[in-house]
């Protein structure tokens, strides 16, 4: 691509030599911020563009405006923002440019596969002319010449997420809902299943503050739940608006997004992000490679017998247990939770993450038979399964002495013992995945949505 200088756009190399000036700038969007009410009256929110001259980083434009609505609207990553009278500032080693709402103004432009030169969405300062097209026809051209420039390659998935760490991440946007006054939890999906998270080592309180099924006060409506896929982590990540007025408007469900700088944190054992004050999104275009990429993995992972495991129990769960019903193929807790029939079977692997009661005392009723509610997990859902009567003597293989079913529940819940033989009560633990059979049953006949519980049978523990 050659020079601007006949048409006064510069290159972005040459902008930022061009401290304090107002210039004219042509690039490629490769992340936008959500938009926010500034601290004065007005509302802001900055993009990072690129083009031949400049690209990896870019360089950021941060926009001023009345409104929400008058800010740019980027539908997605690569597309082609024009912009004029943009002063070029810089703050500590940072260039950036300034759009002054008085004076500048911008046009945005569909992307490498874009066929019009009218613009989506243009401010009211702007003026089109004929001159621009050849700008964006050569911005279109090096696009398709070098497809990585925007950015989306190579992100990271939720199978790689580590605690403390800022990631990028690739994923589609499920659901928004507010959780409570200023906090909003955004539910994603990328295909893979997040790692299972140690958990914490609390046991005895179990009756007063249980290990919680979701990180949001209150189950999600089942309409809502039955529109996740079956398949992969649904990610809760958790905006927390504060003193920031965010326009949240920006998220739009059934999108597929990249962020960059979520924080990756683990409450009560479940994964979840934040996004921060500096996390930057942008929407990816549907044919973008890193989206086919991980649909034809997820679709791969569905056709396949066993696909339903937890990744990370590849090639197969523990011996800790064995089902009455070895070739029946297993299924994720999301199926169970979102299963149209009330009542059903289901085969599982899962993980032992609590337990109530804690004393193995205290698991019998006074009329001697079992009753425990175990709290089970894989990487798409958690709930409270029953071990009840001749299903958990099934389970157990009888009625043993304290001192064996201390060593019978501490390995389910990956409670490790001392040399010793005495349990640890300190640090966190892993429970094994194991593999176990659910039926759901009806708690109200009453209730139009089906409400159910679940029980464990078929299962027995081998150790």
């Amino acid at each position: 691509m050659g020079r601007r200088d006949d048409y006064r756009f510069l290159q972005l190399i040459d902008a930022i030599a061009s401290i304090n000036q107002k210039v004219n700038l042509i690039g490629v969007v490769i992340e936008t911020s959500i938009p926010k009410q500034s601290k004065g009256t007005d509302c802001f929110c900055t993009i990072r563009i690129v083009d031949e001259s400049k690209p990896g980083p870019g360089i950021a434009i941060n926009f001023f405006a009345e409104n929400m609505e008058k800010l740019p609207q980027v539908m997605a990553a690569g597309d082609i923002i024009q912009l004029s009278h943009v002063v070029m500032k810089m703050h500590g080693s940072e260039v950036y440019a300034v759009f002054n709402k008085k004076f500048s103004s911008f046009a945005l432009f569909e992307g490498k596969h874009g066929r019009s030169f009218v613009p989506y969405q243009f401010s009211a300062t702007y003026h089109a002319r004929e001159q621009d097209k050849k700008f964006i026809l050569e911005l279109r051209k090096w696009l398709i010449e070098h497809p990585n420039e925007t950015g989306s390659r190579d992100l990271p998935s939720l199978k790689e997420i580590r605690e403390g760490e800022h990631f990028n991440l690739a994923c589609k946007i499920l659901h928004l809902c507010e959780v409570k006054k200023d906090e909003w939890i955004l539910f994603v999906w990328d295909g893979t299943d997040t790692p299972p998270a140690l958990v914490e080592p609390k046991f005895e309180d179990e009756k007063e503050d249980p290990l919680p099924l979701q990180l949001e006060p209150f189950p999600l409506p089942r309409d809502v739940l039955c529109t996740f896929p079956a398949v992969g982590t649904v990610l809760r990540v958790i905006i927390r608006r504060g003193n920031e007025k965010l326009d949240l408007n920006v998220l739009k469900s059934g999108r597929w997004v990249k962020f960059v700088n979520l924080k990756c944190e683990s409450h009560a054992a479940l994964w979840c992000a934040f996004i921060m004050p500096f996390t930057k999104i942008c929407y990816l275009p549907d044919d973008d490679d890193i989206i086919l990429q991980r649909q034809r993995s997820s679709d791969e992972r569905i056709s396949s017998k066993w696909g339903r495991m937890p990744l990370s129990c590849f090639p197969w769960p523990s011996d800790l247990t064995e089902t009455d019903h070895p070739d029946v193929p297993f299924v994720t807790l999301m199926h169970v939770l979102t299963n149209p029939e009330v009542t059903s079977k289901f085969r599982c692997v899962v993980r032992v993450v609590a337990v109530f009661p804690w004393r193995v005392e205290d698991f019998y009723s006074p009329v001697g038979a079992y009753r425990i509610r175990l709290t089970l997990e894989d990487a798409t859902a958690r709930i409270h399964a029953f071990l009840y009567a001749d299903d958990a003597v099934n389970f157990f293989g009888g009625y043993y002495p304290v001192d064996v079913m201390t060593r019978k529940r501490n390995t389910l819940l990956g409670i490790p013992e001392s040399d010793d033989g005495r349990e640890m009560k300190d640090g966190f633990r892993n429970p094994p995945w194991m593999q176990c059979c659910l039926k759901s049953y009806y708690v109200d006949k009453g209730d139009p949505w089906g409400s159910r519980n679940y029980r464990m049978f078929a299962t027995r523990l081998l150790n």
